[in-house]
């Protein structure tokens, strides 16, 4: 039984109740006081009379005592009172529920991808599939979460996927993928469920934790993505190239092409300098393809674009010219500075220390957790803790925490406390990365966005994510709908605001394309802007 029809049956079992009492309460009162005998079901009648006001029958000229009229009156008083309760709290909210929209709970979708439970992260895999021209459908428990996604046109139903019913009303048989991210315990019977109803049907699983995914494995998943660890390793990285002042991991595209994402910081050599001024391209042979200006992405900058300190480039060129360049982007280093300080230590926050102990980098963790591995307890917001851990004197931090708001406000905290220390922060939200920007941070990078850019590399097979650690996103991919088309007739970089880095035809790579490129049909093009670029660049060229 549902809550509305269980609410009616309670509120009806209330009045039939108050009825027979008071049925019985008429009739020793009459006999008691008044002296007069009345069957049951006179008294009854009488009753209801009395609650619904309708009238009083025959029997009020019978009403001689005190105590009896106190009696009538008391049923008179608790009539009304039930009137004006039964409407706000029972009547009124059933027949608002019985005219409100129910959340759907099945899906006539085919060669769709379940998603189980929605979180931004899967957002994040949405808009991939709709730009590939895929459908999707998400299963969540909550009402409310279902109702707010079907107002704003996304497939959604209600229902619990652990449940097979659930799952064969969201046409499972049909599914090209199901996608399960509804927590590490979760995961495992939602992909048991799924397995005994169809065996063939492509499985991914999200695991948070590292000693989780093995299970996730052995309940059936095709592939179990881990992108706490993978955004971890990538925040890591930027500390390290701030400490090392060398090349990081980069995307190897050809023998003499590879391309990396480097952050200019305050000071160094290139910070001030215009792109012409920087000699990158004269000099050095690297073509700046993008960059990340104060939380804005803008493709291919002008030649007299100013670069900003916090300034993020995508840059490509051969290894030995990017690692000459990622010393240009370092700021000179002081005596002491080589230190970093992780701050939470969860998954993403282990996965950070771990790193920069393979990278020999020192580094201090600080958590509110006493546990190994931790060396000062203490909240990253309190300046007495960020003391003890020598923020001063360190050279960056990185922000491992779980909560964005928590995460906005140390980055608040350390702008007073340690205005030089570099503050590199993770968020949960892709709406929280601007105003993690605003507080002062100087890289920033969402684990829905690694999420949704892993899942949907997994998912797509005509399309292959590069880079779901970094704020870019660089894919290699075919291009049907522009074979024929030179890149000067597409004007992709102006309409679309991406790049097309480079192209495989035959087995080779090639770069520097000019407007009078023209796309064959075999040929598979490397793009790259942001997430919202080059899933527009998508929607045109597949």
């Amino acid at each position: 039984m549902n809550t509305w029809w269980r609410r009616i049956a309670l509120s009806l079992a209330a009045v039939f109740g108050i009825v027979v009492v008071y049925a019985f309460l008429y009739q020793w009162g009459m006999a008691t006081f008044e002296g007069t005998d009345r069957s049951l079901v006179k008294s009854t009648q009488i009753v209801i009379e009395i609650l619904t006001t309708a009238g009083f029958g025959g029997d009020t000229d019978s009403w001689t005592s005190a105590p009896m009229n106190l009696i009538v009156i008391l049923m008179n008083l608790s009539g009304v009172l039930l009137v004006f309760l039964a409407l706000p709290l029972v009547v009124v909210p059933l027949f608002q529920q019985a005219l409100a929209t129910q959340p759907p709970e099945s899906t006539d979708l085919t060669e769709h991808v379940i998603i189980c439970s929605h979180t931004e992260r899967q957002d994040v895999l949405r808009n991939e599939l709709e730009a590939a021209g895929i459908p999707s459908v998400f299963i969540d428990d909550d009402p409310e979460t279902v109702t707010d996604l079907v107002d704003d046109g996304i497939d959604a139903m209600l229902g619990d996927p652990e449940q097979e019913q659930t799952l064969r009303a969201a046409n499972v048989d049909e599914a090209r993928a199901l996608v399960i991210d509804v927590s590490d315990e979760a995961n495992p019977e939602v992909i048991l469920t799924a397995r005994e109803l169809r065996d063939d049907v492509r499985i991914i699983s999200v695991a948070e934790d590292r000693e989780v995914a093995t299970y996730h494995r052995y309940a059936g998943a095709d592939a179990v993505v881990r992108p706490r660890q993978v955004l971890g390793r990538s925040l890591a990285g930027k500390a390290t190239i701030s400490v090392t002042a060398q090349l990081q991991e980069t995307i190897e595209l050809g023998d003499q092409l590879e391309i990396t994402e480097l952050l200019v910081e305050d000071d160094s050599d290139l910070a001030g300098q215009t792109i012409a001024e920087s000699s990158m391209r004269d000099r050095l042979g690297v073509n700046v393809i993008g960059a990340w200006f104060d939380g804005e992405f803008q493709p291919a900058p002008d030649p007299e674009t100013v670069i900003d300190g916090n300034t993020i480039l995508l840059v490509a060129g051969s290894h030995e010219t990017l690692t000459e360049l990622t010393s240009r982007t370092v700021s000179p280093s002081s005596s002491g500075s080589y230190r970093v300080i992780v701050g939470g230590y969860g998954e993403v926050g282990r996965t950070v220390s771990a790193t920069l102990d393979d990278a020999t980098v020192p580094h201090t963790v600080i958590d509110s957790d006493d546990e190994e591995g931790v060396d000062v307890v203490g909240n990253v917001t309190d300046p007495d803790a960020l003391a003890a851990a020598g923020v001063e004197n360190a050279r960056s931090i990185v922000l491992a925490l779980d909560d964005d708001t928590a995460a906005i406000y140390a980055t608040l905290v350390l702008e007073k406390v340690a205005p030089d220390t570099e503050v590199i922060a993770r968020a949960n939200e892709t709406e929280s990365i601007r105003k993690l920007y605003r507080a002062g941070a100087e890289y920033v990078l969402a684990l829905s966005t690694v999420t949704g850019r892993m899942l949907s590399s997994v998912l797509l097979e005509d399309e292959e994510v590069l880079t779901p650690e970094t704020q870019f996103e660089i894919v290699r991919m075919t291009a049907p709908k522009l074979v024929g088309q030179s890149l000067g007739e597409t004007d992709i970089r102006a309409r679309l605001g991406c790049t097309v880095v480079a192209a495989e035809r035959d087995g080779e790579l090639l770069t520097n394309l000019g407007p009078e490129f023209t796309v064959r049909e075999d040929d598979t093009l490397i793009v790259a802007g942001s997430d919202e670029t080059v899933n527009r660049f998508i929607e045109v060229a597949r």
